[in-house]
């Protein structure tokens, strides 16, 4: 699974609750996104809509305000797209989803990756990011093809439907969840760390999966040579074989923050592209 050398024990049969829907929902990034490494998950997009020249109009506004004492009325605020991806990645979000949980690597091999949040309300086009998590990625880094074996996370836009572990539910708790002793990491990670509690929590990233199975589900739509099992789970402190982890007090505040009614994405990929 996340970690492939720890495949879990058995297979679960299915609660009633997790159903296969036909098709993929898996949106790969193309060849001309481009990534940073942001400096802050507090960082916002500056820019503004040339039509309506907001932040110039505020700068004029707060110096005329200045010279007279006043406070400076308050100004339209423009748009602001989530920071550090291209326009080709950003028209990738699906237009319903309202959170966006951004993975950015340190570079395209480095397993060290950052989190950010961002959510928008219902009708608004203003994203506002969270704090900032730091993760691992796989061993090698990323990979615009994942296949089978090659210490790569996938970078793209997918979804997030679907939710387990080995320890029941965080209270709160809204993605659908299958609680099962099957989640076990055994062995060793990559540089030698114990994998145990890796799968406490996990979130299956919809990277060649069927959509709304447990994340114990064994379809390969693209075929088991492109790999599979590519979870956000508990960090092990090391990097991982393809999956995304993070610390378990994180995994847990995701699991009860991401909303199905609010259509939660995953955008992973380097930084520098």
């Amino acid at each position: 699974m996340a970690a492939r050398h720890a495949q879990p024990r058995a297979r679960k049969r299915l609660s009633a609750r997790s159903k296969a829907v036909s098709g993929l929902a898996v949106t790969t990034l193309v060849g001309t996104a481009l990534w940073a490494w942001p400096a802050s998950g507090n960082d916002h997009d500056g820019r503004a809509d040339a039509k309506n020249g907001a932040p110039r109009a505020a700068a004029a506004s707060e110096r005329s305000a200045a010279r007279s004492g006043r406070s400076a009325p308050d100004t339209p605020r423009a748009d602001r797209p989530i920071p550090h991806l291209s326009d080709a990645v950003r028209k990738q979000i699906p237009a319903d989803s309202r959170q966006v949980l951004v993975v950015t690597g340190k570079s395209r091999d480095s397993s060290e990756s950052q989190v950010v949040l961002y959510t928008r309300a219902k009708g608004s086009r203003s994203w506002h990011p969270g704090p900032t998590w730091p993760a691992h990625n796989a061993a090698h880094g990323w990979t615009e093809r994942h296949h089978y074996g090659d210490l790569r996370s996938p970078e793209g836009v997918f979804t997030l439907t679907d939710a387990g572990g080995r320890l029941p539910a965080p209270p709160g708790t809204k993605l659908p969840y299958t609680h099962s002793g099957s989640f076990v990491a055994n062995g060793t990670g990559v540089e030698g760390e114990p994998l145990e509690g890796a799968f406490d929590y996990v979130m299956a990233i919809n990277y060649n999966r069927v959509p709304g199975t447990s994340p114990l589900d064994q379809q390969r739509p693209l075929g088991a040579e492109r790999g599979g099992g590519v979870w956000l789970h508990v960090d092990h402190d090391g990097p991982t074989q393809g999956c995304v982890s993070l610390k378990p007090e994180v995994m847990k505040e995701l699991l009860r923050t991401l909303d199905p009614a609010q259509h939660p994405v995953i955008v992973m990929g380097p930084a520098g592209r």
